[in-house]
């Protein structure tokens, strides 16, 4: 069964290059199309698509409401929010509030493809910035670099893990630094990022 997407983006050239895209794409349709997320809201209260894509340019406390709103009321709609650029720290932040993807619009169509049906599947997508990980070829990560793998995740902060965990900020440090040895990530937003896309998370 398809699913239908529904396209909220400020720019109508944008809006029907992405519908232009969903007409030869096996497993999605075109729904409706939003100039404003208030508009997206107010439509999708009426009909609720399978997938909802966002732009990011509304704004990324707008963007990030609008998640929230669609976890809060429960909505079955898979969000994926898009942008020309999206950082390490604004797309874990969008992956936090509840969205199925992240995606720039620079992105080839097979990406896109791939992102709008992993969305419209159930599944997180995101395409990491920072390295993948070598964990497959070097040692495992072990249970307590496993947690605080996972808090960070969550967006906390050392001293929020080392709180979380009942042990120091400087062996939060030293977690994080084996942590970053064994993946091949040099950064947590990157490390959050990996965790997300490769499974590295606890219950993930």
């Amino acid at each position: 069964m398809s699913k239908a997407v529904a396209i909220c983006d400020s720019q109508p050239v944008a809006v029907e290059g992405l519908r232009a895209v969903l007409a030869s794409c096996e497993g999605l349709t075109f729904a409706w199309a939003a100039h404003s997320i208030t508009e997206a809201v107010e439509r999708m209260a009426q009909v609720r698509p399978g997938v909802l894509v966002l732009d990011k340019a509304f704004g990324i406390q707008a963007v990030t409401a609008c998640l929230n709103l669609v976890r809060v009321k429960g909505w079955e709609t898979a969000t994926v929010v898009w942008g020309v650029s999206i950082t390490d720290a604004e797309a874990l932040r969008f992956l936090q509030a509840g969205t199925k993807g992240v995606l720039r619009k620079t992105e080839d169509l097979q990406t896109l493809r791939d992102c709008l049906l992993a969305a419209a599947s159930g599944a997180t997508w995101v395409r990491p910035q920072s390295p993948r990980p070598r964990a497959a070829k070097g040692p495992p990560l072990t249970q307590r670099e496993q947690q605080v793998l996972d808090l960070i995740g969550q967006g906390m902060k050392n001293r929020e893990i080392a709180a979380e965990l009942g042990i120091r900020p400087g062996t939060v440090k030293v977690h994080l630094k084996h942590i970053f040895e064994k993946t091949g990530v040099r950064s947590r937003y990157g490390l959050a990022l990996t965790g997300w896309n490769e499974g590295l998370r606890l219950g993930a």
